[in-house]
């Protein structure tokens, strides 16, 4: 585990299993002439790409970048939403969402807080990067002062509700992600309180 990094903990895939298989199956078409892709062998490639049969372009399949914040009150609560839509629907996560093309991740982290919240946030420092190879992206989690805005439900977010850091709902923590930017935030934050239990994932599960 050690050298896939710390983000390697929130996902279950192992790495150089190319595009998940959900992902794949999509990828059909070329996008530059409409021809046949086939995954094979470059020259000049590392590892085996989709190229185009007909006209040779090589899709490349990267990542997708979720931008988000752990929100913290004046009290040191953690500010979390339940979510409203599918993945996780009924559990929490921290506000977050993709990032657009032209919005710094800064920028997306904030837009995305007040979309789901209400709340006007100033991220700070980076808790971390996390990995969920089975969804094709990449989560960054900012800490974030809340300087504005009033907390208000929305489709994305069933309720919105700040934990002590001693109450947070482990057993119902969406993403694995969310659960180690949790974890990374308290080790920052508050190394006085135990290691989380009840949680649906432990240290141990990947």
């Amino acid at each position: 585990m050690s050298e896939r990094g710390p983000d390697a903990r929130s996902t279950d895939l192992a790495s150089g299993g190319g595009p998940p298989t959900w992902l794949a199956a999509s990828l059909n078409h070329c996008p530059s002439c409409g021809g046949p892709l086939e995954l094979g062998t470059i020259p000049g490639e590392e590892r085996p790409r989709l190229a185009c049969a007909a006209c040779g372009h090589i899709v490349y399949v990267n990542p997708r970048l979720v931008v988000s914040t752990v929100p913290i009150t004046e009290a040191g609560e953690v500010i979390l939403l339940r979510r409203g839509f599918e993945p996780g629907r009924g559990l929490w996560a921290q506000p977050g969402g993709f990032l657009e093309i032209d919005e710094t991740p800064t920028e997306g982290a904030v837009r995305e807080t007040l979309e789901e919240t209400g709340l006007v946030v100033a991220p700070g420092e980076i808790i971390g990067l996390y990995s969920r190879l089975e969804a094709a992206v990449v989560v960054l989690a900012y800490e974030a002062r809340i300087i504005g805005g009033d907390v208000r439900t929305s489709p994305e977010a069933l309720d919105v509700r700040a934990f002590a850091p001693e109450s947070i709902p482990w057993p119902e923590i969406a993403f694995k992600t969310t659960w180690w930017a949790l974890v990374d935030w308290l080790g920052k934050r508050r190394p006085d309180l135990p290691a989380p239990s009840g949680a649906r994932w432990t240290r141990d599960s990947g």
